[in-house]
């Protein structure tokens, strides 16, 4: 008898694959969405760019003139002393956070909210950019990181700039240790192993001679759970023609 593969313990959700979000000691969010976000806008110093291992992206932490403090990922170009504001009436700069219907056409943004007021969902990726196209009466369409263009409710919020950080992935890892480490902070499976390289015990694809399948590599449709690997469900394989 078998036992379970990664897929079935990954599934399980216990704490060896679970993502280490307790440790994570800043959460990056635009400001709560109170009267002041709606009819005006608040200015703040940012006082300090840091990093947190949750985040690919550095965090510029800003200091508002209400004693608020708040956490956004730093755009290209900002440093410690830059004003930045926030709210509906708030200036377009660089940094800044105010609703997509204030924006200007053709603005770079991030950190785009998906529902008003849930704090930012969409751009938040250390080097991602987002681009304000045009605004109707449907919402506002934005071209997205993947080049594909979204439609967004006109009071959802972003902020603006492009997200620091791009060369982040150019540095070599040099050492397995320092990606092991890295991928263990984020809750991530390392390292990641084949499953025609695995046993028969471990895996559908696993023994046989060299690393060959032996099988469809589509699942079936009603596949119990273990037996889900591969293409999921494809709709078509092999070469088009």
């Amino acid at each position: 008898m078998g036992k379970r593969i990664i897929s079935q313990r990954r599934g399980r959700g216990t704490t060896t694959y679970r993502a280490h979000s307790h440790r994570w000691n800043i959460k990056v969010k635009h400001r709560p969405y109170d009267k002041t976000e709606r009819e005006g806008s608040v200015s703040g110093i940012i006082t300090n760019l840091t990093h947190c291992k949750g985040h690919s992206a550095p965090i510029a932490i800003i200091k508002y003139e209400n004693n608020e403090y708040n956490y956004v990922f730093a755009p290209v170009g900002v440093k410690v002393g830059d004003k930045v504001e926030s709210g509906s009436k708030a200036a377009a700069t660089l940094g800044s956070t105010l609703p997509l219907a204030n924006i200007p056409e053709g603005t770079i943004i991030s950190n785009i909210e998906s529902n008003l007021a849930d704090g930012g969902a969409h751009v938040r990726a250390s080097g991602a950019t987002a681009r304000l196209l045009t605004k109707s009466e449907k919402g506002v369409m934005v071209e997205m990181p993947s080049k594909k263009k979204k439609l967004f409710n006109p009071l959802c919020r972003a902020t603006i700039g492009k997200i620091a950080g791009a060369g982040k992935r150019e540095k070599p890892m040099v050492k397995a240790g320092k990606r092991y480490h890295m991928m263990k902070a984020r809750g991530k499976l390392y390292p990641r192993t084949s499953g025609v390289a695995m046993n028969a015990v471990d895996h559908p694809f696993g023994s046989g001679r060299g690393r060959h399948a032996g099988k469809p590599l589509t699942a079936p449709r009603f596949a119990p759970p273990g037996r889900n690997v591969g293409k999921i469900r494809a709709r078509r394989t092999g070469k088009k023609r």
